[in-house]
């Protein structure tokens, strides 16, 4: 085995050597989008660089159980997050104008207040019914930070994609990496004296909280160029709120149930081993899911990110976004094999070198996790196309066909089966076939836009 992958690696060496000259790499690197991407998987990888230095330490310091309870927390997040500002912090990037931009921001973040005070409400009055139904009791201490974690990622998100829309991606990866420095070195600091759960999942809200303040202050969001603001608004009047609000209602009537839906599926895993096998099963499957997100947090957010006004403004000027969407795609296809792959054949090995002897069972699951991991990295341009195509409930439809899926693998696995990791593959197994369609279908209505964008 390992002599095939050695001639794999070296076939692509080859063919980097072949196609990658010196002439072509110093044409690439003119390229704005190219630079642009590496500008954000730089700091990316320099952010995971730190907290892979730490990894080591962390999770010889908490170990399963207490990362298991993180994972139920950070689950319950993942699900409450979405409907926090209706996502019209994804809107952000599409208007021309920045007054309008400006305007979605301000409704993103009333929204956003309102929605967690009534979750607070919902905690304070039904919290045990909640935990009870839920099956989370280790998450009752913690319940009322999940409305302030609900404020702060909408903060964050929101400047996100402000900075994508001004296309200020150095001060992102930036923030990165400062943010893991502070984040991981404060978790292996009180981990020395309180290594429980309570102090990570403290420091994951206020993680937020802070990641949102360093990039407010690194792009001086509020104090941007006051005067070519102006001097805009002369030219175009903001538009009121409820006129946003009314323009973009696709987001919260198909992209936020979308999103909403996502996030039960993506902590379904976590809730149902928590409930079936207990916190440390749980904790297998974190460490497991945060490893393999390395690759898409790296490259695949990044090249999203960069790809979503880029694709925004193609469809403005009538160029095939069919064609850029399968240049992007394949791109990431043949970027992604290697580490997916060496995840699916040397898992449990690599796991038990980097974390301990202790979690070998995390590179079992994160083993076959690495499928759904591949395809969810490689369908990254095809989400991102979505919004530019208007086809947000053809999102929400594919979505409910995921969590049907994926929850009916989790529970054949796990009540049925009574067996986690069988539980973890047809989970996975079901994610990676999803992810094929929904890439399949979106190439498809993409080549439709174009031959309507032509004919106008």
């Amino acid at each position: 085995m390992i002599s095939i992958i050695k001639k794999y690696v070296l076939s692509i060496s080859c063919l980097l050597n072949n196609k990658l000259n010196k002439k072509t790499l110093t044409k690439l690197s003119k390229k704005k989008f190219i630079r642009n991407v590496f500008t954000v998987a730089s700091g990316t990888a320099a952010a995971q660089g730190i907290t892979m230095l730490f990894a080591p330490i962390i999770t010889r310091l908490y170990g399963p159980e207490a990362f298991g309870v993180l994972g139920v927390f950070t689950s319950m997040v993942a699900i409450a997050t979405p409907i926090a500002a209706l996502t019209y912090p994804i809107a952000i990037v599409l208007p021309k104008e920045d007054s309008d931009a400006k305007g979605l921001i301000r409704l993103s973040l009333y929204i956003a207040v309102a929605m967690s005070a009534l979750v607070a409400l919902l905690f304070i009055f039904f919290g045990d019914t909640v935990v009870s139904v839920l099956q989370i009791q280790v998450l009752s201490p913690y319940l009322m930070l999940i409305p302030l974690v609900m404020v702060f990622a909408s903060g964050l998100q929101v400047t996100q994609q402000w900075l994508i829309r001004k296309k200020q991606f150095a001060v992102r990866a930036k923030v990165a990496v400062a943010q893991a420095l502070v984040v991981n070195g404060t978790k292996s600091g009180f981990g020395l004296f309180h290594p429980i759960a309570a102090t990570l999942i403290i420091i994951a809200t206020l993680g937020h909280a802070l990641h949102t303040l360093m990039l407010v202050w690194g792009a001086r969001i509020v104090r941007q160029d006051i005067s070519s603001e102006e001097e805009q608004n002369k030219k175009h009047l903001p538009t009121p709120l409820r006129s946003l609000a009314k323009k973009y209602d696709d987001f919260p009537k198909y992209r936020a149930p979308e999103v909403f839906i996502n996030g039960i599926s993506q902590s379904l895993p976590v809730l149902i081993l928590t409930a079936f096998f207990g916190p440390a099963a749980a904790g297998f499957y974190a460490i497991g899911k945060k490893v393999l997100k390395l690759p898409t947090e790296l490259i695949g957010n990044a090249i999203g990110d960069v790809f979503y006004p880029h694709i925004a403004s193609a469809a403005h000027n009538h160029e095939k976004i069919a064609k850029i969407l399968k240049k992007a795609t394949l791109s990431l296809v043949i970027v992604g094999i290697v580490p997916f792959g060496i995840v699916f054949i040397f898992g449990p090995i690599l796991f038990q070198f980097v974390f301990g002897a202790d979690w070998i069972v995390a590179g079992e699951y994160a083993r076959w996790m690495a499928l759904w991991s591949f395809f969810a990295f490689v369908n990254k341009p095809s989400v991102k196309t979505l919004p530019v195509l208007s086809e947000q409930k053809f999102h929400l439809n594919i979505s409910v066909i995921s969590i049907v899926a994926r929850s009916v693998g989790l529970l054949v696995g796990a009540y049925l089966l009574q067996n986690d990791l069988v539980a973890v593959i047809l989970y996975s197994l079901a994610g990676a076939v999803v992810n094929i369609i929904l890439i399949a279908v979106t190439i498809h209505k993409s080549r439709h836009f174009d031959r309507g964008n032509k004919a106008k």
